[in-house]
């Protein structure tokens, strides 16, 4: 969909975006194909996208052979793909009327493989990627989200942006590929530079703990204090001295342990 066929859609539908659901709608083809090329997909297999919208990178999705599963809150966006996709593709196409962070994988059955491929609304994309963290892992994520939060996920111990996402992240999944995208790629523009970024599965992929998530979350509010009198306050002492003082300062703090650290407290 180019910006005006996606404005003639809004205005046949009588909506405008609505900025608390951070609609900001794919305008730019070349972003669809470069998503697609990205995640490799192919006939036949199972993808999940987050806030479809109009359909955009979901047309290309199923002129590529998969099989998608999506999740749409905005009422008016399920009616219009429910009118315009779901009757010519809905073998290919299993739409779930929904919130996709109490529905991160939409409607897709348990124990099947699949990959994500999103735009992601900017609202969620921090909790969502939280949610999506649980057995069972996606084997490949490409995902369009703000610039500034792809720096914090895939940011590096050490720096402003690395913090709980990070770790959680990175323990999970490696950066294969990424881009800078214009905020013109969408309708409307948007205030801040996106990025399209390509996530694998990694082979040891850690998942935390709720328990361990809050504790991390909780030492990192004070992520530029000295982390031995944290660990201290939440029982994470033997961890500490035999762990994280061995290969770090005494005087380290929450923002310089690295992610494989942290999946070693108890």
């Amino acid at each position: 969909l180019t910006p005006t066929t996606t404005r003639g859609f809004l205005d046949g539908l009588n909506v405008r975006p609505r900025k608390n659901l951070g609609q900001n709608f794919l305008v730019e083809p070349n972003l669809v194909r470069k998503s697609l090329r990205m995640a490799q997909v192919g006939e036949g297999e199972t993808v999940v996208e987050i806030g479809p919208g109009l359909g955009t990178l979901t047309r290309g999705l199923l002129n590529a052979g998969a099989e998608v599963h999506a999740v749409e809150q905005d009422p008016a966006m399920v009616r219009h793909l429910e009118a315009d996709l779901v009757p010519r593709r809905g073998n290919q196409l299993l739409l779930l009327e929904g919130d996709a962070l109490k529905q991160p994988r939409a409607n897709l059955p348990a124990g099947k493989a699949f990959k994500v491929v999103a735009n992601l609304p900017y609202a969620i994309t921090t909790p969502w990627l939280e949610t999506i963290l649980a057995d069972p892992l996606p084997t490949r994520m490409v995902l369009l989200m703000q610039k500034e939060a792809a720096q914090r996920v895939m940011a590096d111990p050490g720096t402003k942006a690395f913090g709980p996402i990070s770790i959680f992240v990175q323990s999970a999944f490696q950066l294969a590929d990424q881009h800078r995208v214009s905020p013109r790629c969408f309708h409307p523009v948007p205030e801040v530079d996106s990025a399209l970024i390509r996530l694998d599965l990694r082979p040891d992929a850690y998942l935390f703990t709720q328990e361990q998530r809050t504790i991390i979350r909780n030492i990192f509010t004070r992520r530029r204090k000295q982390l031995k009198p944290m660990c201290a306050k939440h029982g994470l002492l033997e961890w500490f001295t035999n762990i994280a003082a061995r290969e770090l300062p005494e005087t380290v703090r929450p923002e310089q342990v690295p992610a494989q650290l942290w999946q070693q407290i108890g």
